[in-house]
């Protein structure tokens, strides 16, 4: 794996051991100073005391919130975000401060905000057109305090209608051309765009500055990386030659107990800052 790029912890899919106020003290334990999360929290709009305590988990483990998930939806239902769906566009809009609250509190400054599944008796015209504004006024909240909206090609969802680096990256043309928005780009989930049957190396070798993030699993499987077939040592390697200069996200499903699923990343790199 390469040697200067930054590695965090999912703790929305590792540490699934604890419950979630103690995963980013694990994360610690493990030798990592940086988590992110999927939205954390049953309702967009949670009460205070809800966030407080999240906030205190991730502060008092003396560990970095780098990357947050705005509302997403029922997720283990099949739900794939709010951002273009009509009906519960005013949730979103709600969540927007709530999300950015969280990051202005914890220093969090990368906003994933996953676009929806493609709805029954809704055109997909119209859902677009509905996302294309929520983008915009995410990035537009964002910008205040120097955060970045992601937007992220999925797998395994078969409505989610963004599967390739293409298909987000139009997404976040059309944000950009209708508000002028800079702090919007793509999450490039290496796992997700291989299994869509996305060109990886392609995508990096033609898109690496427009790469906000990145998340790693390795296929069959989603598990650590190591366990599977793709490439994923050589493809960090290369964003880092091309300039990607963020954060690799673990996101991954641990084979076995999460404390082991690390053996692949040698301790001492763990840390982002040695």
């Amino acid at each position: 794996m390469s040697h200067s790029l930054r590695y965090e912890v999912n703790c929305s899919l590792l540490f699934t051991e604890v419950p979630l106020l103690e995963r980013p003290a694990a994360a610690r334990t493990a030798g990592f100073d940086a988590v992110e999360f999927w939205w954390p929290f049953d309702s967009a709009v949670p009460g205070d005391k809800g966030v407080d305590a999240f906030v205190a988990a991730v502060e008092n483990a003396g560990v970095s919130l780098v990357g947050l998930n705005f509302a997403a939806g029922d997720m283990p239902g099949g739900d794939r975000g709010l951002v273009s769906w009509p009906a519960r566009s005013a949730e979103f809009r709600d969540n927007i401060d709530v999300t950015l609250g969280i990051g202005e509190r914890l220093g969090c400054r990368m906003f994933n905000a996953l676009y929806g599944n493609r709805l029954d008796g809704v055109a997909a015209a119209a859902q677009d057109e509905v996302a294309i504004d929520n983008l915009g006024r995410a990035a537009k909240a964002a910008s205040r305090l120097g955060g970045t909206v992601l937007v992220e090609p999925v797998s395994g969802a078969d409505r989610y209608p963004l599967r390739t680096a293409a298909e987000a990256l139009a997404v976040v043309e059309r944000v950009q051309n209708a508000t002028g928005a800079t702090n919007i780009g793509l999450l490039a989930d290496l796992y997700h765009l291989a299994v869509n049957g996305d060109d990886v190396d392609k995508v990096i070798a033609e898109h690496t500055e427009r790469i906000a993030h990145v998340q790693i699993a390795d296929n069959p499987g989603r598990h650590e990386p190591g366990s599977g077939e793709l490439p994923l040592s050589r493809q960090l390697t290369e964003l880092e030659m091309r300039g990607y200069r963020g954060w690799v996200g673990l996101e991954y499903k641990p084979s076995g107990a999460s404390a082991d699923s690390f053996d692949w990343l040698p301790r001492e790199r763990r840390a982002s800052t040695t």
